[in-house]
């Protein structure tokens, strides 16, 4: 454990000093983030591959699964990657995700039994499974999985895709529950990372992924007149963007927007039409320390201080913007919170926070980055040629 901690420190006192691009990837040896994965495995993932989100009741989620896989992927561990199929594919998809979009949640109901919760898709889970699978089959030369890959995502553009006039082709967040009325749709940003978009767009031109993608940057800007991202937006033909039943308020949907953005290779043809959208978060955390809890994106009214993953989720967002002390306070945060006796963040550590850090210990740290066209490029790949 002492030496994760002074992995930890070495890491994040290099973040804090250099002056890297996003582009650039740190060289910190040795590297923290397989141990903070190893941590997390231990505490959230069962040896079935099931991952637990024990805040929430002991409940599983198709996000949880699609970020697990994603993070198999970029450690290059094939068998737990199989293990997180296996057990998706048939808890989840009833067996195959050629055939089902996996059911959102998984877990015990009223009765004492163990079984899907609600049958409704997360689209944003189904996209990174997607884009996770297309990624291994090819960087592990697995066939099966760029088929399944292929198959899912195909379904996603049948099931949860449609076309809006006065907006264009877009995502839904499911397949149900969200076009109730014709003219009145629901969409959450925080389900399109531009990387997962454009990389789909690549591989599967025929869909309407690339469409999708071109549309988010003018779509970032009408959802966010005061530069924040609200969780949920609606749209009513004729009429344009508005409040969703959720309300405006911005919060753990949409920090996830600022994490996408950073993240994203800034050669990627959106992405800087996206990072200007966000001033809002910008200009806050020019004179405020922390990120805050909630932004409403119609007003521009911000309360509470967010988690420590909030401040995580920043991090690749401010180092795009050049912002050196701004990243500076989120890094001591991150110090300052892990917690020694169990390598994670939070007492008790909850799940969502750790995901957010997952990805910004990686992406700093160079375990992974996001090629222009959305590709992933994990260390171990550049370790080998």
């Amino acid at each position: 454990m002492l030496r994760f901690l002074m992995c930890i420190s070495m890491c994040f006192m290099v973040m804090t000093c250099a002056a890297c691009s996003a582009a650039a990837p740190l060289s910190v040896a040795p590297s923290p983030w397989p141990i903070f994965w190893q941590h997390y495995t231990a505490r959230f993932i069962s040896p079935q591959g099931r991952v637990i989100d024990y805040e929430a009741g002991g409940v599983t989620t198709s996000e949880a699964q699609s970020y697990a896989l994603f993070f198999a992927l970029v450690a290059n561990d094939k068998t737990l990657f199989s293990q997180l199929l296996d057990w998706t594919q048939n808890n989840l998809a009833q067996g195959s995700l050629a055939e089902h979009l996996p059911a959102w949640q998984w877990g015990k109901s009223k009765n004492g039994n163990w079984g899907v919760l609600e049958k409704n898709s997360a689209s944003d889970a189904d996209l990174w499974m997607a884009y996770t699978l297309i990624q291994a089959g090819r960087l592990w030369h697995e066939p099966r999985y760029t088929a399944l890959g292929d198959l899912l995502a195909r379904r996603i553009a049948m099931r949860e895709v449609v076309t809006v006039p006065g907006v264009g082709v877009m995502l839904l967040p499911g397949k149900e529950g969200f076009h109730k009325k014709p003219d009145i749709y629901i969409f959450n940003l925080s389900y399109l990372p531009l990387p997962v978009v454009d990389a789909l767009g690549k591989d599967l031109p025929e869909g309407p992924w690339q469409q999708i993608a071109r549309n988010l940057p003018t779509l970032m800007k009408d959802v966010a007149p005061k530069g924040f991202v609200p969780d949920w937006v609606s749209y009513t033909v004729g009429k344009g963007f508005g409040a969703a039943p959720e309300g405006t308020a911005g919060s753990y949907n949409a920090i996830r927007v600022y994490l996408w953005a950073g993240m994203t290779n800034p050669a990627s043809p959106g992405s800087a039409g996206i990072i200007g959208a966000l001033w809002g978060m910008r200009d806050y955390l020019s004179t405020h320390l922390l990120p805050p809890l909630t932004a409403d994106a119609a007003s521009g009214n911000v309360s509470g201080v967010g988690p420590v993953g909030f401040s995580a989720a920043v991090i690749p967002y401010l180092e795009r913007l050049g912002m050196k002390t701004q990243v500076a306070n989120q890094t001591l945060r991150l110090t300052a919170d892990l917690d020694p006796k169990t390598g994670l963040y939070g007492n008790p550590p909850r799940y969502y926070d750790q995901n957010l850090i997952l990805f910004v210990i990686g992406w700093k740290d160079g375990a992974f980055r996001f090629a222009s066209d959305g590709d992933l490029e994990p260390r171990w790949q550049k370790a080998k040629n």
